[in-house]
Formats: structure tokens, C-alpha cells, sequence
């Protein structure tokens, strides 16, 4: 690596923008060829927290329609459900037996593992023999 120069470090600038505040836009005059920054408006915090504060409302308002437009959904599909129980008590009952006897057997399912063979533990035990050989040599 060659050796450096002696020669002046260029010296940090405390003067200057600081954190967060507002970038000026640059502009490039294609028929001219200049570059220039425009003269631009001032800095309003205060515009821009009313406009956030304007779109949090009208989020709030939406949020709160589908939380109303949801819950109407549920009341109806419940009325919708305790007319069909009344009107067909045994034909209901059936529907929910069978709906809790096929999610119990999908959990059974799931929880159980099958059965393991003598072929399998014989094999798992070959293996253990085979690791505990190849440790010692």
C-alpha cells in the first residue's frame, strides 16, 4: 500500500440543516441546462398534523362501520340459526352432533401416533448399537 500524503483533512461543518428539517427540491432546466433550487413555501407542521388528524378520523369512522356492519352479520346469522333450531329441532341436533363428532376425531387424529412395529424398534436399536461402536473407535 502506498504511503498517504501529507495534506489537509477535510473538517466537519457543525453549521448546516439539521435533523428534520425540510428538504429543498432540486430543478433541472432541460433548455438551459441550469440547475436550480426553487423558492419553496414555508415549513407548517401544524397543516400536515391536521391532515394525519383528518385521515385518522375518517379511518376511525371506517373502522368502526365495519365493526357495526360486522356485528349486524353475526346478530342475523344467529337469529337465522335459532329460527332453523326451532323449525327443525331433530334434524338440527343431528347437523350437531356430526359437526362435533368430526372435529373430535380430526383432534383424535391428529394427537395420535401410530403404533411402531418390532421391525422399527429393532431397527432403531441397530442404530444406537452402530453409534455407540462408531463413538469408541
Amino acid at each position: 500500500m502506498p504511503p498517504r500524503k501529507p495534506g489537509k483533512s477535510a473538517t466537519l461543518e457543525a453549521a448546516g440543516p439539521k435533523i428534520g428539517s425540510p428538504v429543498p427540491k432540486g430543478v433541472v432546466d432541460t433548455a438551459t441546462g441550469e440547475v436550480g433550487v426553487p423558492v419553496q413555501r414555508d415549513y407548517d407542521p401544524s397543516e400536515e398534523f391536521g391532515a394525519l388528524r383528518k385521515q385518522l378520523e375518517t379511518l376511525q369512522k371506517q373502522v368502526s362501520d365495519a365493526a357495526q356492519t360486522i356485528k349486524g352479520g353475526a346478530r342475523a346469522a344467529a337469529r337465522q340459526t335459532e329460527a332453523t333450531a326451532k323449525l327443525y329441532p331433530v334434524s338440527t341436533m343431528i347437523a350437531v352432533a356430526a359437526a362435533v363428532g368430526a372435529i373430535a376425531f380430526a383432534i383424535g387424529g391428529s394427537r395420535s401416533r401410530p403404533p411402531r412395529s418390532r421391525y422399527d424398534r429393532a431397527l432403531d436399536e441397530m442404530r444406537d448399537l452402530y453409534g455407540r461402536v462408531r463413538d469408541r473407535i
